[in-house]
């Protein structure tokens, strides 16, 4: 498993002022101890994280939890898919990435670990119901997943209703040994030049990179699931009980 977690989390200050967004406490756990005992809990032994903001702190945290570090240096300056091929020498087995701001149950982990598809993300088909908690709109901060005979077809975009939306990927992804080579080589090959939706390829969103994946790699199949997590952005959030 390979953890996200270079974030500064800059709407969750000042409780981000001096740790990582990934240490904030919820529940009066830091956030990327659920990560780590669910990951433990169902059997993954091998555990890598990979920091940016205040990483020392991080690293210390972590101490006694026999986590490989890896860094993010130009964290300020990059997103989630940079961060996460700063740990491509970890990539030598079937591998689940996990954002770092994210609480989930170890059923919906389970169920990740199970898929039997080469790459396989996990879809919250009652995500409704989290997000009707956090926003007044959630068209606001959704984005489009639309899902045709058992895979992704489109994923990311910013929707104009609610007709595109069969459910939200919650930050969750596995990639099979067989084709992790493929996915690497994939992501080397990409035309760095070219704007990636708004931004360019150091701040590429995960979800556009899954999107090129779909386009002109492999499919991308969801692991459907009802509820069991929550995502931790803002203040707010904290105070949300996971349905």
């Amino acid at each position: 498993m390979i953890i996200l977690a270079a974030g500064e989390g800059k709407r969750l200050r000042p409780l981000t002022n001096e740790i990582p967004k990934c240490m904030v406490k919820y529940k009066g756990i830091p956030i990327i101890d659920y990560a780590i005992r669910s990951a433990k809990s169902c059997g993954i032994t091998k555990i890598a994280v990979v920091g940016g903001f205040k990483k020392n702190v991080l690293e210390k945290h972590l101490e006694g939890e026999n986590i490989i570090a890896f860094e993010n240096k130009m964290y300020r300056h990059t997103n989630m898919v940079s961060t996460l091929f700063c740990a491509r020498e970890f990539m030598d087995d079937d591998l689940i990435i996990s954002y770092s701001d994210i609480v989930y149950s170890e059923e919906i982990l389970k169920s990740l670990i199970d898929g039997t598809e080469n790459i396989s993300v996990v879809v919250d088909k009652k995500w409704r119901l989290l997000w009707d908690q956090r926003m007044s709109n959630p068209l606001d901060d959704a984005e489009t997943l639309v899902i045709k005979d058992n895979k992704i077809i489109e994923i990311g975009k910013e929707p104009l209703n609610f007709d595109r939306i069969h459910g939200q990927y919650i930050g969750l992804i596995k990639i099979k040994k067989e084709v992790i080579n493929d996915v690497i080589n994939f992501y080397d090959e990409i035309d760095k030049d070219q704007k990636f939706d708004r931004y360019n390829f150091d701040n590429m969103y995960m979800t556009f990179f899954l999107q090129l994946i779909i386009d002109k790699l492999m499919d991308v199949n969801p692991i459907i699931v009802g509820g069991g997590w929550i995502e931790i952005d803002t203040n707010s959030d904290l105070k949300i009980k996971m349905i």
